[in-house]
């Protein structure tokens, strides 16, 4: 995910009374509270107002410049759990930038618990790149989010199955990235398993967007991630036989750790559904899933290549690069295992202080490393190994 967004765009501040032009549609008068990093402000608006797709727009603008993050939700009437998501994260407080939240996109979809809308249109196809959206809800969310022109968004989504590889037999349990954005779904997605998922089974895996000339396409996120150069990503759950509230939870999590960086949700409450936050800032999570006490250091990890620099060069495909995690650490204890995984998804099947990696193949090579010290407790470190053609 980009690191210069702080200075490549400034916070838009929302003050009561001031209008989406675009959009055709004024905001409704909010308020301001105080939070221990400073002032928030929250203001709400209508969209397609007086007809049956009318829906609300909520936004929450920190005082302290930041970067700007759209969430959506309920694009789809039937995927319960991405629009149940989305209303609680409009109700979060930010410690910098803008948070916009639509929660409901697709009301009439959702009012018939539908995939699509009465007349059988998919809103999620209606968004094609470099073109005007072909119906009147879908111009109305892109004058929305063009107006506000994130650096990140997020749309939530359930699938009947589970993503391997082909989207034709479900993508749930997927985070799809935009170009340039792989290690961050990467990350997040080992995260929320490592976290939420008890069940190895429903591990949550990253895949890339499709390409523009393949299907599917007109999607929301696709067209945020190309026409307005937004580090854009896509979360599907699971939406079988899984109870709504851990869904919900998986949804909330994979926001938290998408945003935590972004707009400083450190001090924010995103953690479950019950309102009794999890994050790694609060406490510290073992390998098994239990929670630790939360006085206890975590340990470090680190991986360092030899010779060192490796991961800012381009390698030859065939190359075989040491890894090195001798420079982690636990602060309070002894490290017990070294774990590693090679590739942007799958299981942490390698161990070891040292591992070998030969680079197979032209492109990017993600390399995970994750470190458990004597009391359990976890901490990952990433790098991302390339090699040319």
């Amino acid at each position: 995910m980009r690191r210069d967004i702080l200075s490549r765009r400034s916070v838009l501040t929302l003050a009561a009374g001031c209008t989406l032009t675009s959009a055709g549609v004024a905001s409704v008068v909010g308020d301001t509270t105080a939070t221990d990093e400073g002032m928030v402000s929250r203001t709400s608006f209508p969209i397609r107002e007086g007809t049956d797709e009318e829906t609300t727009v909520f936004v929450t603008s920190a005082d302290t410049e930041g970067p700007t993050a759209v969430v959506v939700g309920g694009v789809h009437g039937n995927e319960d759990a991405g629009y149940t998501a989305a209303g609680q994260i409009a109700d979060w407080t930010i410690d910098a930038g803008t948070l916009v939240v639509i929660p409901e996109a697709n009301t009439v979809a959702i009012e018939r618990g539908t995939r699509n809308d009465e007349e059988g249109t998919n809103l999620n196809r209606q968004f094609p790149e470099g073109e005007t959206p072909q119906t009147e809800l879908a111009r109305a969310i892109w004058d929305v989010v063009s107006e506000y022109d994130p650096d990140v968004v997020v749309d939530l989504h359930e699938s009947r199955g589970i993503y391997a590889g082909d989207p034709t037999d479900g993508v749930g349990q997927a985070i799809f990235y935009s170009d340039g954005d792989e290690a961050t779904a990467a990350d997040t997605a080992e995260y929320v398993t490592r976290n939420y998922v008890d069940d190895p089974d429903l591990s949550f895996q990253a895949g890339p967007f499709s390409s523009p000339d393949t299907e599917p396409n007109g999607l929301l996120v696709h067209k945020a991630a190309r026409d307005l150069n937004a580090d854009a990503f896509l979360a599907e759950t699971l939406s079988t036989d899984i109870e709504l509230e851990t869904r919900v939870q998986w949804h909330r999590a994979i926001v938290e750790r998408l945003f935590e960086d972004e707009l400083l949700l450190e001090g924010t409450d995103t953690g479950s559904v019950s309102d009794e936050p999890v994050t790694e800032s609060e406490s510290d999570t073992s390998a098994d899933g239990d929670t630790q006490p939360s006085d206890r250091e975590p340990p470090v990890a680190r991986i360092e290549t030899r010779p060192r620099g490796l991961a800012d060069t381009t390698l030859e495909p065939g190359q075989t690069v040491t890894l090195d995690a001798s420079q982690s650490s636990d602060p309070d204890g002894n490290l017990a295992r070294y774990e590693w995984r090679v590739g942007a998804n799958g299981a942490f099947d390698r161990t070891g202080e040292t591992i070998e990696v030969t680079i197979s193949a032209p492109g990017d090579h993600p390399v995970t490393l994750r470190v458990v010290d004597d009391d359990g407790t976890t901490d990952t470190d990433r790098i991302t190994l390339s090699a040319g053609c």
